[in-house]
């Protein structure tokens, strides 16, 4: 506030509170001066939400004791801190390699959100896959029917066997192990068979994980698979 927005203020809290104002014209130039000197930093106003009219009577509202310039800049404070709490930073448009411009316009940003000037920036929320889907990636998918291209998942099948095998048994039209438990080795349903390195007084060393399941969850597989199928079948007449 310049030093007229700050007799407005006196004036305003004269006003609600007859006991500030100065009638000796010294002790009002000497009020005027510290009140300035306190509140130079701190808007009348902003675009968005404050004002320091509506903190000075939100104090009389709550308060039987004369205002204090730190009665304004408390709620002063309190709104800057909450705004950037709400602020997410947008990426900059400046040239990344510009190290001094994305900083430059990474600080002014968010001076701008703290004095109100401008409205904090929201983060994007995670939107389902249904909606908002760009449509070059939609097509994309529906060409090669997955995230990951077919080149680069046959690159991958050596270094992940137990999800190659899962994948291969699947495009055969073999039940998916994965999907239930395996009684023998315990591992439940989505993670491979293990296998168990046992040490010479029986206890488990170690266990690896198998690039195949074991035969018994096969047939678990395979018996839920056909109860699925026969759930889905209509009832005869």
């Amino acid at each position: 506030m310049d030093r007229r927005e700050i007799a407005a203020l006196l004036a305003y809290i004269g006003r609600l509170d007859p006991r500030s104002i100065r009638t000796d014209q010294g002790e009002a130039r000497d009020q005027l001066a510290q009140w300035h000197e306190l509140l130079g930093d701190v808007p009348m106003a902003t675009p968005h939400g404050w004002d320091a009219r509506v903190a000075t009577r939100q104090h009389y509202r709550t308060s039987p004791y004369q205002i204090q310039p730190a009665d304004v800049v408390r709620p002063w404070e309190s709104y800057r801190r909450n705004r950037l709490a709400l602020h997410s930073d947008p990426t900059p448009s400046a040239d990344p390699d510009d190290q001094a411009a994305w900083t430059a316009e990474l600080v002014g940003t968010r001076h701008a959100v703290a004095t109100g000037i401008a409205q904090p920036a929201q983060a994007r929320a995670i939107t389902s896959s249904q909606e908002g889907i760009n449509p070059r990636l939609q097509a994309r998918l529906d060409q090669i029917g997955s995230c990951i291209p077919p080149a680069a998942r046959a690159a991958l099948a050596p270094f992940r066997p137990a999800r190659a095998a899962r994948e291969a048994a699947v495009a055969q039209g073999l039940p998916d192990a994965l999907s239930v438990r395996c009684e023998w080795c315990l591992a439940p349903v989505g993670e491979p068979c293990r296998r168990r390195r046992i040490s010479p007084n029986d206890g488990v060393r170690a266990i690896a994980p198998r690039a195949t399941p074991h035969p018994g969850r096969l047939d678990l597989a395979s018996q839920q698979a056909q109860r699925t199928e026969q759930a889905r079948q209509p009832a005869p007449a």
